[in-house]
């Protein structure tokens, strides 16, 4: 079950770039994201209540599940959506697949947890083979101040990504289902960045075309209800340290999408970046510690 829910995220995430690249245009970054996670949130509620598997947040874990809110469906989504408009989204991605080093960094800060000499190497293959996919990209880049802030807001995306990671974790521990846990997160996300987007004076101005709304629901139900469950439960099973090679698997579904449907082709450069980042996958799953259940990785934090 965890390999199928691996599987599915990487395909879901590998792909929602397609649809974040649509809804740039018309509808101000902050009101797009205010609409996917107040849609997303209002879906998993429902979807809870209809099947009667909503569980109750307690008041003393409702901080937890706002600072969740904070690190997963607001302040990392801000950070990327405007990293977008200073520098290409092949180098926001590329940035983004530093998770897998910073989830491997904040255990060991947060928790003193001694990284697992397979996980760290494979992380660092793995961003290797990201930065030799991208090379193209980067190597057309023009390094400017607009450049580096774009590169800084990136970075502090990817940062509350992992610290939600963490999060997320010790609210699993403490009892709190995963879909109860991020529906009430994604409102909280959703009421966030609203509240930015009025202190900004931005517009909620809407985009009724097939393209806009095609990509909002996929981005909203595929992508946040879905996938943001399944991601988080391989957390709780497999640890933020393991959990976090996905994002280095996004790419790769990114750059398979864009050899069928944009004609991409692959450059020797990009064949061993490919060959660095499915090596990393087999450091890092490839010997999982004798007895682990699901949960137990998370469990020492």
């Amino acid at each position: 079950m965890t390999a199928f829910l691996y599987a599915l995220t990487v395909l879901i995430w590998g792909t929602t770039w397609i649809a974040i690249k649509n809804e740039l245009g018309h509808v101000p970054v902050e009101a797009s994201i205010v609409y996917r996670f107040a849609l997303a949130g209002a879906v998993l509620f429902a979807a809870l209540v209809l099947t009667r598997r909503l569980r109750p947040i307690p008041i003393r874990h409702q901080p937890f599940v706002l600072l969740q809110a904070l690190c997963l469906f607001s302040c990392n989504f801000l950070c990327f959506y405007t990293a977008t408009s200073f520098v290409p989204s092949g180098i926001v991605s590329m940035v983004f697949s530093a998770a897998a080093v910073f989830n491997i960094l904040n255990a060991r800060v947060v928790h003193g947890r001694r990284p697992d000499w397979r996980v760290l190497s494979g992380a660092m293959l793995g961003v290797l083979g990201i930065a030799a996919l991208s090379y193209e990209t980067l190597a057309g880049a023009r390094f400017s101040v607009d450049t580096g802030y774009g590169l800084g807001l990136a970075l502090l995306g990817t940062w509350f990504f992992s610290a939600g990671n963490l999060v997320s974790a010790r609210n699993q521990r403490h009892g709190l289902q995963v879909a109860s846990a991020n529906a009430w997160a994604m409102l909280y996300g959703a009421a966030i960045v609203a509240l930015v987007a009025v202190a900004q004076g931005a517009a909620f101005t809407f985009d009724a075309s097939p393209v806009y709304v095609g990509s909002l629901l996929y981005l909203a139900i595929p992508g946040s209800v879905i996938g943001f469950t399944a991601y988080l439960t391989i957390v709780h099973r497999l640890g933020p340290e393991r959990a976090a090679y996905m994002t280095v698997m996004f790419p790769v579904v990114a750059l398979t999408v864009s050899v069928f449907a944009e004609g991409y082709r692959i450059t020797p450069v990009a064949g061993v970046g490919l060959a660095l980042v499915l090596a990393g996958n087999l450091l890092v799953f490839g010997h999982l510690p004798r007895g682990v259940r699901p949960g137990t990785l998370t469990a020492k934090a």
